[in-house]
């Protein structure tokens, strides 16, 4: 309950983000991750979408205005001490949420998840968003986190191998000035590694990879997860770290329903 009386008060992280009615990927799955990690979950929805692992069925956009309206009274009420982006959809959303967190969030940090197509190829962003994605929310992130499809949009590289990554995620820092996340798992090699690429570096990040597991979910979880852990005031290394190891066991005790597999979140550490 918000109105608890403890005095052990966790770390409050805003995700913003679309709703997923399946509850395995965006503001849902985020929600499960925040609690099991021991922070205290916020929304601000930006679509509702009526999907299932594999298919995304419809989408209903909320107004800019209204996306706004739900970050300011978070952070009017709340000490949100991280927030993450998910699903935005549209250069609007983007930019109403652009507006409203350098008005009231400086020094919060921000993961963005730069969700762009669905795993079952749906697309989840208007053309054009892209570049409101480049523009203006990069340079506000403290990280973000692209799968290997959206690094090859990103980048206009490649990017077959982790050499490729390595040298998109050099160009993507040296651009934007932000840390990137380069999640590699669609690689399907042996190992899933995922390099953080920051301004001293680059960062190797591996586990096994874990063969026919529906991704549905698993860049919402990674990204949720991070952000928590920089809410309790993890550095960026040891939180993407904690993170990796969350969502390696969070595929590995999956749940399949019927022909249906999804993800279930609520593994912890």
């Amino acid at each position: 309950m918000s109105g608890s009386a403890s005095t052990i008060k966790p770390p409050v992280v805003l995700t913003i983000a679309g709703s997923d009615n399946s509850c395995g990927a965006g503001a849902q799955a985020d929600l499960k991750t925040i609690t099991a990690l021991g922070g205290y979950g916020q929304t601000a929805v930006t679509c509702l979408v009526a999907e299932v692992p594999g298919r995304v069925e419809a989408i209903q956009v909320a107004r800019p205005g209204l996306v706004s309206q739900q970050v300011r009274l978070s952070f009017d009420t709340f000490p949100v001490k991280a927030v993450k982006t998910g699903m935005l959809f549209s250069t609007a959303i983007i930019s109403a949420v652009v507006d409203v967190l350098s008005e009231i969030a400086r020094g919060v940090p921000l993961v963005v998840d730069p969700v762009m197509v669905a795993s079952s190829g749906d697309s989840l962003l208007k053309p054009g968003a892209i570049t409101a994605y480049r523009k203006r929310l990069f340079p506000l992130a403290t990280l973000v986190t692209p799968n290997l499809d959206e690094l090859r949009i990103l980048s206009g590289m490649a990017c077959r191998d982790l050499d490729g990554m390595r040298k998109a995620g050099t160009m993507l820092v040296e651009t934007y000035g932000c840390a990137f996340l380069l999640k590699g798992g669609h690689l399907k090699s042996r190992l899933a590694t995922d390099l953080l690429v920051t301004q001293n570096g680059i960062e190797d990040f591996s586990a096994p990879f874990c063969q026919g597991i529906d991704a549905h979910g698993t860049g919402c979880t990674y990204s949720a997860a991070i952000a928590t852990e920089l809410a309790k005031g993890k550095g960026l290394s040891e939180a993407v770290g904690i993170a990796k190891r969350y969502i390696t066991a969070a595929i590995q005790g999956s749940l399949r329903w019927g022909s249906t597999t999804a993800m279930d979140h609520r593994v912890s550490l």
